[in-house]
C-alpha cells in the first residue's frame, strides 16, 4: 500500500513538473512574436550605456532603485532617463515596474525598468550589467549607439533576450 501512495505522488510529482516546463516554454515562445505587437508608442532611439551604482562596502548587496527593489546586477533590468520617466509608466516608489524593448546591434531583449537618472547627454538608457553582457558579452563598448527603446504595454512580462 506504501508503494502504491508512492508512486501516486511520485507520478503527480512528474505531471507537475512537465506540466510547468510546457508552460513556460509555451510563454517564452509568444515573446518572440507578441513583443512586437505589444510594444506601444514610437521607438526612443538614442545610446545605451551600463551602470552600477553598487559601492563595495557602501551598503550590501546594493542600494535600492527608484522602484524600491535592490539594484541587481544578475537581471535584466535597466533604468530610464528622468525625462522619459512618464513613458516608461512613472517609475514609481512601490508600483509594479513597467517593461521595454530594447534593440541593439541585431539583438532584442526585453527588461525591466525600475530605476531613473540623470543620464549624460545623448543617452536614453542605462543598462545593468547583466543586459549589457548581451549586447557587449566583453564590456569593452562601454556605451552603444543607435539603441532603440519601446515601452511594452502590460505589467507581466518575462525579461530577458527575445527571438
Amino acid at each position: 500500500m506504501v508503494f502504491r501512495s508512492s508512486a501516486a505522488v511520485c507520478g503527480a510529482v512528474i505531471a507537475l513538473a512537465v506540466s510547468v516546463t510546457v508552460a513556460r516554454s509555451e510563454t517564452e515562445g509568444v515573446h518572440s512574436s507578441a513583443v512586437v505587437n505589444a510594444a506601444c508608442g514610437d521607438a526612443i532611439v538614442g545610446a545605451a550605456s551600463t551602470y552600477n551604482p553598487f559601492k563595495p562596502g557602501k551598503e550590501e548587496g546594493g542600494p535600492d532603485t527608484a522602484s524600491g527593489e535592490r539594484y541587481d546586477p544578475s537581471a535584466w533590468a535597466a533604468a530610464i532617463k528622468t525625462s522619459l520617466r512618464q513613458k516608461f509608466g512613472g517609475v514609481q516608489f512601490g508600483a509594479r515596474p513597467k517593461y521595454a524593448l530594447v534593440e541593439a546591434v541585431g539583438k532584442k531583449v526585453i527588461v525591466k525598468i525600475n530605476d531613473v537618472g540623470p543620464l549624460r547627454p545623448g543617452r536614453i538608457i542605462d543598462l545593468n550589467e547583466r543586459t549589457m553582457r548581451h549586447f557587449d558579452p566583453s564590456l569593452q563598448i562601454g556605451v552603444i549607439s543607435d539603441v532603440k527603446v519601446r515601452p511594452l504595454a502590460g505589467d507581466y512580462w518575462i525579461p530577458g533576450p527575445v527571438g
